[in-house]
């Protein structure tokens, strides 16, 4: 399908149907389903860009608990709003009795779930990336500190060891707790993981969709362009019979001058006879 024969399907209005044919009939449902998930496509972009924003201060000074609470949060969010317009698409896609153009809008919502979900994927495997490494690095700081605070224990004597045994207890529940912390994260980041794989497969499904509806575009495409070819002829037809129509009036007004004056001379020889 080349780029014009694209631009003449766009242009080409969501809501037109044949009023002489039953399958170009309007389907006042259909309609306002798709535009419902066109709408919801749309908000997706919100929850994508703050997703941006927010994923690019992973590994950096500006980290911080609640920076890594929203990216959790934006992911999980919007992961479902994903699968929920996923199962939409394929009601669209089993909807039957299609015009061409509902067919078209059918393409196109298809087009623009898959660029959206392969944006947002990459985000989601970018913070992926940074949460594990984080994570990581928590864990090894968290168990360096551990094994020299245990070392220096074993060198004190007795009486030292009753005197720091308070700091000690406390020092062990800062360690405990940041344990709980980092065993969260890597729930979470569990959670992420899984959530990848999910929508992977929902990828996979659209992809198989858009390829579908790619070859029923292509047959929609080679009509436009047969009706174009053919209205391109009818009125190249029409101008051509117009030219002729023309001329053949403006040789019928000259035989009728010719014969006026002929009826003239014959008349006038006639009379002066």
């Amino acid at each position: 399908m080349s780029f014009q024969d694209s631009d003449a399907l766009e242009s080409q209005p969501t809501t037109w149907r044949r009023s002489d044919d039953p399958q170009y009939a309007d389907d006042p449902e259909f309609t306002r389903f798709t535009t419902s998930l066109s709408d919801q496509l749309f908000s997706l972009q919100s929850n994508i860009s703050r997703l941006s924003s927010q994923v690019a201060l992973l590994g950096t000074r500006r980290e911080t608990d609640r920076v890594r609470e929203r990216v959790t949060d934006i992911l999980s969010e919007t992961g479902e709003e994903f699968k929920a317009i996923g199962e939409g698409l394929k009601k669209v896609q089993a909807w039957h009795d299609l015009g061409p153009s509902q067919k078209y809008t059918q393409n196109k919502l298809n087009q623009e779930f898959k660029a959206s979900l392969t944006e947002f994927q990459g985000l989601q495997r970018q913070a992926l990336e940074r949460q594990k490494a984080s994570a990581t690095a928590a864990r090894t700081a968290l168990e360096s500190e551990g094994g020299s605070g245990t070392a220096s224990g074993g060198q004190a004597g007795d009486q030292q060891q009753l005197l720091q045994q308070e700091p000690q207890l406390a020092d062990q529940a800062e360690v405990d707790f940041q344990e709980t912390l980092i065993i969260e994260r890597e729930a979470e980041i569990q959670n992420i993981e899984r959530n990848v794989g999910e929508l992977n497969e929902l990828f996979r499904d659209v992809a198989h969709m858009v390829h579908e509806q790619g070859q029923s575009l292509d047959i929609i495409s080679e009509n436009v362009t047969s009706t174009r070819d053919d209205t391109r002829n009818a009125d190249q037809q029409l101008r051509t019979a117009s030219r002729h129509q023309k001329s053949a009036r403006g040789k019928a007004c000259c035989l009728l001058m010719i014969l006026v004056i002929v009826l003239v001379v014959i008349i006038l020889a006639v009379v002066l006879g």
